[in-house]
């Protein structure tokens, strides 16, 4: 599954800004997600798996624990694509700095 598709559902996406706050057993993760969204213990586990596939999350045995934080491997790709917009921005941006300066100068030369 691509980044963008894995970041799409809003459940993930609220899944990742618990974990990315600080490490969270799997139980702790599926109360907040039920209350918030009512969805079913199983569908927060599927949720948790596909965020663990992806790379966005990883897992860590506990005992009968798993506690699950941040993988911030499945977030190159999403930078990549931010990478690739910014540096396109970036000169865009130039070229308007080069221009109101072109303006100031040729504003203040009458």
């Amino acid at each position: 599954m691509h980044a963008f598709d894995v970041l799409s559902d809003p459940v993930r996406r609220r899944t990742l800004e618990l974990i990315s706050q600080k490490e969270h057993a799997s139980g702790e993760i599926v109360m907040v997600i039920e209350a918030e969204f009512g969805i079913s213990q199983s569908a927060v586990s599927q949720h948790l798996r596909i965020l663990r596939d992806a790379g966005f999350a990883k897992v860590r045995k506990e005992g009968a624990k798993r506690c699950y934080s941040i993988d911030p491997t499945g977030f190159e790709d999403v930078q990549g694509w931010l990478d690739q917009l910014r540096r396109y921005w970036d000169s865009k941006m130039e070229s308007l700095a080069t221009e109101i300066e072109r303006g100031k100068r040729s504003g203040t030369a009458k």
